[in-house]
């Protein structure tokens, strides 16, 4: 009689969950971005979730967690419900928060809902920087040692790692970095002078550089981008970057491992379907952003290859706190 009972108390909740599944959303659902507004992860995500959202029936609430090169939003996430009303909107940082010392956990604690798009690296300095390029630029750090302030985002962010490129590839840069919650109030600080060169994303920079409020460096690619095919990319400068590149930051959508999975193919849909959208697909392609829009062992294989070739690029650098090898991440 008790395990007669306790298999109708099973087959009970395996049925509510099923229908809680089939049902959802019921509720609000909540956006988790890892950085601050106006920043290249929040643009993305704020673009593409109104579409997503017309799929899913329900509303997705977005919310800027910072701090922590991201770990605060990612532990709230990880730390809450497997129920699909928690997403985390984020972008390549976790995946070094180990080998980094950041944190225990990367995104190999959650679900790749989608893999939306990637970006390029660029190197933007202040209108009024003495200086108009890339060899410009490492002449005045080398004349001038300690004085120019390069914007930062922690540990394992896209600065860190164009940063850690660079003083592989000319040598130890004597620079000021100064850190910043995202790109976004980097390259705010970057237009009111308070620092004087950002690596940042193409994508959150293009406009400014259109607008003339900062100046374009260098590409870190191994070819112009042709949405400024103007700027040089960075190999034309010192080819010494090749073995490096091309290489770059990437934003996506997560839940937490454990999601029943016909929710975590309700989310998928939803993000595929709006990752098409017409509007969605013109703005990244304005911005210079790369579409994606993978998921499933996609998404995982893709995740794998950039963990791998990053945190083995900053192991070779000389600036992790652990080995990738500590972690099983495998050598490129």
């Amino acid at each position: 009689m008790k395990h007669a009972f306790l298999g109708a108390v099973s087959a009970f909740v395996i049925g509510v969950t099923a229908a809680q599944a089939a049902d959802y959303p019921t509720k609000e659902i909540q956006g988790i971005i890892q950085w601050g507004a106006g920043g290249s992860t929040d643009t993305v995500m704020r673009s593409v979730t109104p579409h997503a959202e017309k799929v899913l029936g329900g509303t997705v609430v977005m919310q800027n967690v910072t701090g922590g090169v991201g770990a605060i939003a990612l532990n709230q996430v990880a730390n809450g419900k497997a129920d699909g009303y928690s997403l985390l909107m984020g972008a390549e940082n976790p995946l070094l928060y180990k080998v980094m010392g950041l944190g225990d956990k990367d995104y190999s604690d959650f679900t790749p809902i989608s893999i939306l798009a990637r970006g390029t690296p660029i190197l933007v300095a202040n209108k009024d920087a003495p200086f108009d390029d890339y060899a410009g630029m490492v002449k005045y750090i080398h004349e001038n040692p300690g004085e120019l302030r390069l914007g930062a985002t922690g540990p394992g962010g896209l600065p860190s790692v164009v940063t850690a490129m660079m003083n592989t590839v000319e040598g130890k840069l004597d620079v000021i970095s100064v850190p910043y919650d995202g790109d976004g109030p980097a390259l705010t600080a970057l237009q009111g002078g308070a620092i004087d060169v950002m690596p940042a994303v193409l994508g959150a920079s293009i406009e400014g550089i259109r607008a003339g409020t900062m100046k374009p460096l260098a590409i870190f690619d191994v070819k112009p981008n042709e949405k400024l095919p103007e700027v040089p990319a960075v190999t034309s400068f010192n080819e010494g970057y090749s073995k490096y590149l091309p290489w770059g930051p990437f934003f996506g959508v997560f839940v937490k491992k454990g999601t029943p999975d016909d929710v975590v193919a309700k989310l998928q849909a939803a993000y595929a379907e709006g990752a098409k959208n017409p509007d969605f697909v013109q703005l990244m392609d304005a911005r210079g952003f790369s579409m994606l829009s993978l998921s499933g062992d996609e998404a995982q294989k893709f995740l794998d290859g950039w963990q791998s070739s990053t945190a083995w690029l900053l192991q070779d650098a000389g600036l992790t706190k652990a080995s990738p090898e500590k972690f099983g991440i495998a050598k490129p």
